[in-house]
């Protein structure tokens, strides 16, 4: 800044004594630029040097240009000059030219006046962002401000969305405890989805707000910003006292400070319309003014579609919430608050969860998992009952006498699975018929029934012992030893202990080929 002193000479040397840009700036210590400011403030005629200058052939053209069009830039009119033959440096005529461009002539604004309780205004601002956990948040604030008594509210949010719009708007509605006729808004979408001059498409969201609190939703003319100069102004201020060098948490945390701001500081400041009363005071008189609160609040949730995969979960906001398991392939309803998220399959909510603001997690309820895990658990068991029923339609009857017995029909239809992949469904099915009919229900005794027929027909085992993978044992022929000496010795012990001493006599080897001169011994008594 010029000191008032310092100007008044300019003014005189300039005006007066008709001295040259330069001289001034050298005899009063100056940049030439604050000369040429000064002179060109007071509509002094700038006394040019006596020397001739490369652009004085071009000025009628540049004065021309610039009276046909008034926006045409510097830049473009250095380029057609230049194809005019003119050989200066860009900067210099950019210089040399500034002179001649036309001035806009001031525009004077009214100052806007509004009754009590007439009139709000509503704008979003932007704080920066903030780190919350993996993601990078914005911060916005919502500022309300009250025209007539230029109370504050102020809310934050990460976004801008307009549920978020409208839920800012409801909370300092309550805050206040009425409602003012027209809220004056920005041309934002949030709000305005189309303007065509005064022809204006609102968001339909924002009508059936208005409906429901009864007040005129009023956008205001496109760069037009003195129009809502109330909350522009509230908005420097929340930046320069309430917000710089602030520290908080979380947005919780912020949303708490910035209340007790609102209700003390804010209301403590003096009213710009009499420096002798508070805004506090103010307040106070206008809220009687105020439309009265309806009945019930506005649905403010953030509402979307969402499609549920493979997978029972939706996603939201980047994070995956769970959903049951019934859900998958499903279009369900997501509805979000501050502090949770609902999903709603019609009108039945499936599941509820707490809200984060972080990025790709995976929020989940233990029971929609439990119930998954369970119901793979039931269909696999049930695909297996399904394959026994069509193989062997008598296992439903032996199921059904196992469960009455106390038995677990898992085990037991994973063991009759096992029979029918080494026997077959027809020699299954006979066995189970048998069981039934000797009324001896029992996995071993169709087991045992499977095993006699086989070794009748002369077959090899169908279920084999599990041996190594070792190529010495898989060509090994195991062969049983005789079992008649175990009859020998039962016979020798049911005759008493003088029998006994002498031992079981030596039987005959049924398999002698390949060991006929070493018999068998009988295993050792118990």
């Amino acid at each position: 800044m010029i000191p008032r002193e310092v100007e008044g000479r300019i003014l005189r040397l300039g005006g007066v004594e008709r001295w040259p840009v330069g001289t001034i700036a050298r005899e009063l210590g100056v940049h030439h630029e604050a000369v040429e400011r000064v002179l060109a403030q007071a509509g002094v005629p700038r006394v040019l040097p006596a020397r001739p200058s490369a652009l004085d052939p071009y000025v009628a053209f540049v004065v021309e240009q610039w009276r046909r069009y008034p926006r045409l830039t510097a830049s473009r009119l250095y380029r057609m000059c230049r194809e005019r033959g003119y050989v200066g440096r860009p900067d210099h005529f950019r210089h040399m030219v500034a002179r001649y461009r036309p001035q806009a002539p001031a525009e004077a604004y009214l100052r806007l006046r509004t009754l009590p309780g007439e009139q709000a205004q509503v704008d979003w601002a932007h704080f920066g962002t903030c780190r919350v956990g993996r993601a990078e948040r914005p911060v916005v604030g919502l500022v309300v401000v009250l025209s007539w008594s230029r109370a504050i509210f102020l809310r934050f949010f990460h976004g801008m969305e307009t549920e978020l719009f409208l839920r800012g708007q409801a909370e300092a509605f309550s805050r206040w405890n009425g409602v003012p006729r027209v809220c004056l808004v920005d041309n934002l979408k949030s709000a305005v989805i189309e303007r065509m001059g005064d022809v204006i498409r609102f968001n339909p969201l924002l009508l059936d707000f208005a409906a429901h609190y009864r007040f005129e939703p009023r956008p205001v003319a496109p760069a037009r910003g003195n129009e809502k100069g109330r909350v522009e102004r509230s908005i420097r201020y929340i930046r320069g006292d309430f917000f710089v060098a602030r520290r908080w948490r979380d947005l919780d945390d912020l949303n708490a400070q910035a209340d007790a701001w609102c209700r003390g500081e804010a209301l403590e400041r003096p009213w710009v319309e009499d420096r002798r009363r508070r805004v506090g005071e103010v307040l106070a008189e206008e809220q009687p003014r105020l439309l009265a609160l309806p009945a019930n609040p506005f649905p403010t949730e953030e509402r979307c579609e969402a499609s549920v995969g493979r997978t029972p979960y939706v996603r939201f906001d980047g994070n995956d919430y769970s959903v049951p398991h019934g859900c998958v392939r499903r279009t369900v309803t997501v509805l979000a608050c501050p502090r949770e998220v609902r999903v709603l399959d019609g009108a039945l909510e499936v599941a509820r969860h707490r809200r984060t603001y972080d990025r790709g997690r995976q929020v989940e309820d233990p029971a929609h998992v439990a119930a998954l895990v369970a119901s793979k658990r039931e269909a696999s068991r049930h695909r297996g009952l399904d394959r026994l029923a069509h193989a062997a339609p008598s296992t439903r009857a032996l199921l059904k006498r196992l469960a009455e017995r106390g038995e677990t029909l898992g085990g037991s239809t994973a063991r009759l699975l096992l029979l029918l992949d080494a026997y077959g469904a027809e020699a299954l099915e006979g066995a189970v018929g048998e069981v039934l009919a000797r009324d001896v229900p029992h996995f071993h005794a169709v087991a045992q029934v499977l095993e006699q027929k086989r070794a009748a027909r002369g077959r090899p085992p169908a279920l084999p012992l599990a041996l190594p993978d070792d190529p010495r044992l898989r060509d090994l022929d195991v062969r049983p030893h005789a079992l008649s000496g175990y009859d020998a010795l039962a016979a020798a012990t049911s005759q008493g202990p003088a029998a006994t001493s002498q031992g079981p006599a030596a039987p005959e080897d049924p398999t002698p080929e390949g060991g006929a001169d070493r018999e068998p011994q009988p295993p050792a008594s118990r």
